[in-house]
């Protein structure tokens, strides 16, 4: 970033489900390349986006962030970025940030759901794309019990797909399931809510995929842990399907701590 530029957040919501994830890829529609062609046109110059997380493909985002650098941001606001976009990305607000805002690096935690259907009717026909389908109902207390050997700092291996050189230690805030009840319909569902400093590829459908079987009476209260403990990809962890998972939001700090939060989240993780 130069003094020409400015520095923009843009907070965005999408609809996964035509999407091959949020990263550009080669003859792939993606949430980044749609973006980036609509902000490149209106700029007049070539735009990269930074984002909060790279969901993957078919997860959707109710509160993902982005920023850019652009030397011509009048024509960047939401309104026109809108009116030129596909209807399943809307960007909800622009907004003029320092460059020590770093929509990845400042980032204190994002949050993530995962929405089961296990009502014995089947999900509600108006969600069901959105809902994994149980069929029997789950045992909440269970998954929640076995859950709370999840939270805090822990080597999730197990529950990642492993990047060469990438750590694989990421710090669980809060890891619960609520039961939710669709006041008009009656329709019954199970959802994860997951916050964490960060999430390694595929973690939170893989958090998913140890407590559901928890729920169904399955394996024993005990199996997400001792899947953790064994920091191995093949423990048996279940990557679950996509399209239940939703970001839903993503926090930061004040503004005075974006440069300090961005120089610890860069550095290596290690386990202690």
């Amino acid at each position: 970033m130069n003094d020409s530029t400015t520095r923009l957040r843009l907070d965005i919501s999408y609809d996964g489900s035509e999407f091959s994830g949020w990263a550009i890829q080669r003859d792939q529609r993606t949430v980044q390349g749609e973006l980036q062609r609509v902000l490149t046109h209106l700029a007049g110059h070539d735009i990269e986006l930074t984002c909060a997380g790279r969901t993957d493909s078919g997860v959707h985002a109710r509160g993902q962030v982005a920023h850019l650098d652009s030397g011509n941001t009048g024509q960047l606001t939401p309104d026109r970025i809108n009116r030129a976009l596909p209807d399943d990305i809307r960007v909800r607000a622009v907004s003029e940030v320092t460059s020590d805002f770093d929509a990845r690096f400042s980032a204190l935690w994002r949050r993530y759901s995962y929405t089961v259907s296990d009502d014995p009717r089947g999900p509600d026909p108006l969600r069901r794309r959105y809902q994994l389908a149980a069929g029997a109902s789950l045992d909440i207390d269970a998954m929640n019990h076995a859950a709370t050997a999840l939270v805090g700092e822990h080597d999730f291996t197990s529950y990642c797909k492993r990047k060469e050189h990438a750590s694989s230690v990421r710090e669980i805030l809060s890891l619960r399931w609520d039961r939710e009840v669709d006041l008009a319909t009656g329709f019954s569902t199970a959802v994860m809510h997951v916050t964490a400093d960060a999430f390694c590829h595929s973690m939170v459908r893989s958090l998913a995929g140890a407590l559901i079987p928890v729920g169904q009476h399955r394996v024993s209260i005990d199996y997400p842990r001792q899947a953790l403990d064994l920091r191995a990809r093949d423990a048996g962890v279940t990557v679950m399907p996509p399209y239940p998972l939703v970001l839903e939001e993503v926090g930061y700090p004040p503004e005075s701590e974006w440069a300090q939060r961005q120089r610890r989240t860069r550095s290596l993780r290690v386990t202690g």
